[in-house]
């Protein structure tokens, strides 16, 4: 599920999400709840809204730590949430979660780009450390969501990531791109998964405090948009033997 924005994002994930996870039949549904939190950044509070609203995993990205209230959970083991694996060793939490159920087990991994985001370490070493601990783990099904503001950087890690995992997303744009596909090696790819929010809003802020800010340069206060809300989402079906992607499909629910 891509970006989760604020109260409205959040209410209408609630709303949608059980009733779509049962029509398509999912195994394991990876929510990114970085601005899920009133003013972005994620809570103790909104991290229960997503995980008891059908997220088996919560992942983040560069507003992961804006929140001093998160810190123990991102500790706590078991708590359903990652941060980007290639921020500092100080951070607290961890960027990679197995998940299994029926007998199925998926790999998740979280990882941030480089190019106009806030410092991390080079997400393509981070990966190379990443797919390593998944093999020691025997996680042949796997899945990255790559946190990144560069399309170009999100392309290249596509590419770097084809054939040795399964699926690799993007999100932090909060604009679904047209462009999901399998990569000749057998990975799932999209540059961004899209945003779960208000509608006709800029990244799920008000279109005024966005324009005001753009247009003045001045400080602006970023109040989460109103009105009808959509969910973007990627589903991909991996073949459970070898890890390879199947089939990638995405969507927009309104």
């Amino acid at each position: 599920m891509g970006d989760v924005v604020s109260v409205p994002g959040c209410e209408f994930l609630r709303q949608v999400l059980p009733g779509f996870k049962k029509m398509q039949e999912i195994d394991f549904c990876v929510v990114n709840g970085e601005n899920s939190a009133v003013g972005n950044g994620i809570t103790p509070a909104s991290l229960s809204h997503l995980l008891t609203s059908g997220a088996d995993l919560v992942t983040g990205g560069n507003h992961s730590l804006r929140r001093n209230e998160i810190f123990e959970t991102l500790d706590r083991p078991n708590a359903g949430l990652l941060r980007p694996a290639n921020f500092h060793r100080s951070a607290p939490g961890g960027g990679t979660a197995i998940l299994e159920k029926r007998g199925l087990r998926l790999g998740v991994a979280n990882l941030m780009g480089s190019i106009y985001m806030d410092y991390a370490e080079n997400p393509f070493d981070a990966l190379d450390s990443v797919l390593e601990f998944f093999a020691a783990e025997r996680a042949v099904c796997t899945l990255v969501d790559f946190h990144a503001e560069a399309t170009s950087e999100k392309r290249a890690m596509g590419f770097y990531a084809d054939g040795r995992c399964s699926a690799l997303f993007g999100t932090h744009t909060h604009v679904q791109t047209a462009d999901e596909q399998i990569l000749p090696g057998g990975t799932a790819y999209i540059t961004d998964v899209g945003m779960t929010g208000v509608k006709q809003s800029v990244l799920g802020v008000k279109t005024e405090n966005a324009t005001k800010k753009m247009r003045t340069g001045l400080p602006v206060r970023f109040d989460p948009a109103d009105g009808p809300a959509m969910m973007n989402c990627v589903i991909v079906e991996i073949e459970n033997t070898t890890g390879r992607a199947m089939n990638v499909e995405r969507f927009c629910i309104e």
